[in-house]
């Protein structure tokens, strides 16, 4: 059998490779490699395609982070609301900028965040709420949004994993005060290196994250703040350029793949299957399940890794180590047990190769060497009293 890889980028470069090449091509010989035309050409289409009048682009996810929590002045003594179920980018962010991050345990069902038990983490320093949409499903925003407006806290939605997600009809990152978004290569809009995005409705928010962008400077070599070099350099916009009219195309086809591995799992015992919220649209940028069967801590998950990637098949944990569990984290107090959702999911959780050119074929060799790996793992003998 073939080897299945996490994620193939080839084929979706096949697919534009022409459209690619003449891009990049001119890009070179226009000699504008950095803040050239078509960076703001893009960063014009990217907010159009979101909803929102404002974009600033920058160089990474991580930075789109930094900038939002920077324009709306949170700093020491501070307090963000977030999940604990996520890549470190959005805690380090809070950290970055001197806040502290408050983890709010997820739901098992969705992996995002439990936004019931928001409220009774908010405290007189609480600034603002970072919703993850995370593995390309989108958060309950409304609750978010009326939690948030409650308490008059800001929201930050980190939609690294989600571009083009939908809550009621509404794409992430226009429904909050800013949205954030990677361009890394596995996303579902990804380029061929680095790069980020914010989008807002305020135009004072996004003139703050322009300036703070370009070193803290609105006019060249005067500086009001220390800022940051943060830019997404011409090459990558042009690629992205090209690559966002074929996005809702590529999504379409990731939530196929996804019906194809309900379908080829369902009623497969030990498994809990993501499903699709009934009032969001999920854009699948990841297919993770759990491992519901009894087991020693993590044994069956990764025992079943193990198996699969003897026949050629390359699965994908995330998040081994939830964060308020990170080495890096435990000056902030919480104990093993305190978010019991996030730390199962941590042991539970397994991503199957994801990507909208996975065929049928390869589709199905992954859910029959998922079963058989159930079948030939070793599970603890039953406890009898």
């Amino acid at each position: 059998m073939t080897a299945i890889p996490p994620i193939d980028l080839t084929e979706q470069f096949k697919s534009i490779q022409s459209e690619v090449n003449a891009a990049v091509t001119e890009v070179l010989a226009s000699g504008k490699y950095i803040n050239g035309p078509i960076v703001q050409t893009f960063a014009k289409a990217f907010g159009a395609y979101i909803g929102t009048p404002e974009c600033v682009v920058c160089n990474s996810g991580t930075d789109a982070l930094y900038l939002a929590l920077r324009a709306l002045n949170i700093g020491p003594g501070d307090e963000v609301i977030t999940s604990p179920f996520t890549f470190i980018a959005t805690a380090e962010t809070i950290s970055a900028v001197g806040a502290t991050p408050v983890f709010v345990d997820i739901d098992l069902d969705t992996f995002n965040l439990d936004c019931s038990k928001v409220e009774a983490a908010i405290s007189d320093r609480t600034r603002a709420i970072i919703p993850v949409h995370l593995f390309g499903r989108p958060v309950d925003m409304d609750q978010v949004m009326a939690i948030a407006n409650r308490h008059h806290l800001k929201v930050i939605e980190d939609c690294a994993q989600a571009t083009g997600a939908e809550w009621q009809n509404r794409r992430v990152g226009s429904i909050g005060h800013i949205g954030c978004f990677s361009f890394f290569p596995t996303k579902n809009l990804g380029g061929c290196g680095d790069g980020g995005a914010v989008t807002t409705h305020d135009p004072e928010l996004a003139a703050t994250m322009t300036m703070l962008a370009e070193h803290g400077s609105r006019v060249k070599y005067h500086h009001e703040a220390i800022g940051i070099n943060s830019r997404l350099d011409s090459v990558q916009a042009a690629i992205l350029n090209i690559k966002l009219r074929y996005l809702d195309r590529w999504n379409q086809a990731r939530a196929e793949v996804a019906s194809r591995y309900h379908q080829l799992l369902q009623g497969v015992d030990g498994l809990a299957l993501p499903q699709a919220e009934p009032t969001g649209k999920a854009v699948w940028n990841q297919y993770t399940l759990r491992f519901t069967a009894p087991a020693p801590e993590g044994s069956l998950r990764d025992q079943v890794r193990q198996t699969l990637m003897d026949a050629g098949i390359i699965s994908m944990v995330y998040y081994p180590i939830p964060l308020h569990r990170q080495p890096v984290y435990q000056f902030l107090g919480y104990a093993p047990g305190s978010l019991p959702n996030a730390e199962l999911a941590a042991q539970q959780v397994l991503s199957l190769p994801m990507f909208p050119e996975l065929a049928l074929e390869q589709q199905t060799q992954v859910a029959q060497g998922l079963k058989q790996a159930l079948r030939t793992v070793e599970l603890p003998a039953p406890q009898f009293c």
